[in-house]
């Protein structure tokens, strides 16, 4: 059988269907109509084809009915950012456009044979040029004469003024590149003399900060850093006299008893000197503005630490820990709600110069003289320092008079045969031998002990060999007759 006699659909007859049996169907209504009905309401019953398509080949010719179908419509590209420009090189190359071009290219090449002119070649625009400006400037010196014969000045002055115009033919690159120069010139002469002024040898001042390459040590911006940190110093510091005026219930010496019990706690738990330092300045400052009983004062010292702990330390104790060392006198409630009492007193105003902070950069200022870097000097010098923190007293003094009098101290305790101020130092503190008088000789009785205080943490911490012993140490020569002398420093 051929491909013509193949049913598309299963439910069509099988008898071959003549003119006559057509025409007798359709009477009796077997056949279905010649055109579908074109109303909505009729819908067209798919029905299944079971059957494979026949290949192209075998398909008979197309009747009206195909040229019906609609048209597939184009498979969109990949539309991304990636095409953009690709996508716009077809634009400039769209045929459009490559018209216009060739228009005005045409358009180019007619308009000087429509004028009836040959194209210029670079050459001949070049000379025009150099005409151009030649003639220019001779109207500008011919000008120029004129006017200075009208005012009446020689001619002379005027062969000069004629030269200057002359030098102003010269290339534009040239006068820049020069003006550059001179522009730069005045900042190198302006750098250069103050590197000179801070390690200069005629006047014994050492640069500190030339020859350090560790990033760490931040020697571009130490003294920007140093010099902010001055005027910080000024504004966030407790009342001098606090305990006299607002404090009824505890005195000097149990907040002296409260700061060597946390020397210890900072050293059971290994904590930076930072974190000590930050501690007691906090409870200073609380202390200033907020009475509180004598009951509340090992809360407010746990307290503290913990603030600062939080600030300093990397890894800082958990709440339970300072609970734990107070045996438990304290819950975590209590830490907690001391804890926001005392922040937000302070305003979260927890960044702040202590002694600690000056004591590294004049440390550093002081071993510039020194071929090798002393290591008991750091440690005298902090050992000096941390004595402050038990006194009432140095309260009243700045920390960095505080961290340049320990210096200074701690070099007379190791060296008496020179004088332990020089330029380098008086340079780098901003302190004069003669503002140190003071607080040297107060430190100085804390380091002999002349009040005979019973507070050992800190002398004990420092007789340790890791400290190299420094509490033991003491100069024997009175540091006294050293302000008394007249040494023009």
């Amino acid at each position: 059988m051929s491909q013509e006699n193949k049913r598309s659909n299963f439910e069509e007859p099988a008898m071959r269907i003549t003119r006559a049996r057509a025409k007798a169907l359709g009477q009796s209504g077997g056949l279905p109509p010649l055109y579908p009905s074109s109303k909505p309401n009729d819908k067209r019953v798919l029905r299944p084809n079971f059957k494979r398509t026949a290949p192209d080949e075998n398909k008979p010719v197309t009747t009206a009915a195909a040229c019906h179908q609609h048209k597939k419509r184009a498979v969109l590209n990949d539309v991304t950012n990636i095409i953009c420009k690709n996508s716009y090189r077809r634009c400039i190359s769209s045929p459009k456009l490559q018209e216009k071009k060739h228009s005005i290219k045409r358009n180019a090449k007619v308009v000087p044979a429509a004028r009836g002119e040959k194209p210029e070649n670079k050459e001949e625009k070049i000379e025009n040029l150099t005409c151009e400006m030649k003639i220019k400037a001779e109207e500008k010196i011919n000008l120029s004469e004129n006017i200075r014969v009208c005012m009446g000045i020689k001619s002379n002055e005027a062969i000069g003024i004629r030269g200057c115009l002359v030098a102003n033919l010269a290339p534009i690159k040239q006068n820049h590149s020069k003006h550059v120069e001179l522009q730069n010139q005045p900042k190198r002469e302006k750098i250069e003399p103050c590197l000179k002024h801070e390690g200069s040898d005629d006047q014994g001042i050492t640069d500190i900060d030339a020859k350090h390459k560790d990033p760490l040590m931040c020697s571009l911006y130490a003294p920007d850093i140093y010099r902010i940190m001055t005027a910080m110093e000024l504004g966030r510091r407790p009342s001098v006299d606090y305990m006299e005026k607002l404090q009824r219930d505890i005195t000097q010496g149990m907040r002296g008893i409260l700061i060597d019990w946390l020397v210890e706690v900072s050293e059971e738990y290994r904590l930076v000197p930072d974190t000590l330092y930050l501690t007691v300045n906090l409870i200073d400052r609380f202390l200033s503005g907020n009475y509180i009983e004598k009951q509340k004062l090992q809360l407010l010292g746990v307290t503290c630490m913990l603030i600062a702990s939080k600030y300093e330390e990397i890894c800082a104790p958990r709440v339970e820990e300072f609970c734990f060392i107070t045996d438990n006198t304290y819950g975590k409630d209590e830490v907690v709600k001391m804890e926001s009492r005392v922040l937000n007193f302070l305003g979260f105003q927890l960044s702040l110069p202590t002694t600690k902070k000056f004591l590294r950069r004049f440390i550093q200022a002081a071993q510039a003289s020194y071929e090798v870097p002393s290591v008991e000097l750091e440690f005298l010098a902090n050992y000096l320092a941390e004595l402050t923190l038990l006194e009432y007293s140095f309260v009243k003094f700045l920390p960095s008079l505080t961290a340049a009098s320990a210096v200074f101290l701690a070099r007379w305790t190791l060296d008496q045969s020179d004088h332990p101020w020089n330029p380098t130092l008086e340079y780098y503190t901003s302190y004069k031998v003669q503002e140190l008088k003071t607080t040297v000789l107060a430190l100085q009785d804390l380091q002999l002990n002349k009040s005979g205080c019973p507070l050992n943490a800190i002398r004990e911490k420092y007789r340790q060999t890791k400290f190299k012993s420094v509490a033991t140490l003491s100069s024997l020569k009175p540091v006294q007759p050293l302000f008394e002398q007249h040494l023009g420093i």
